[in-house]
């Protein structure tokens, strides 16, 4: 990753389904990391969801859904702290 395109860590000020919360100073890169392989886990649940009728995995998206929101939202925050 190029400095020009370096970010600030997280904030940890967001919380995520009332329960969970982001741990501040998670380095951008490693924070955009998680997030991607928490999408592509909603993804395939939800498609698991779709396709086979499986709550179970319904569930589990709707919740990954959640925390991958929280985090985004906790990254934006230290996108804006670094501006």
């Amino acid at each position: 990753m190029s400095d020009e395109h370096k970010h600030g860590p997280t904030q940890g000020k967001t919380t995520c389904l009332e329960i969970f919360c982001i741990q501040p100073g998670i380095p951008f890169d490693h924070a955009f990391s998680d997030l991607s392989v928490l999408l592509g886990c909603v993804a395939h649940f939800t498609t698991e969801a779709e396709m086979e009728g499986d709550l179970m995995a319904g569930s589990a998206a709707r919740i990954l859904s959640g925390l991958a929101k929280g985090l985004i939202d906790d990254m934006e925050l230290g996108l804006n702290r670094s501006k």
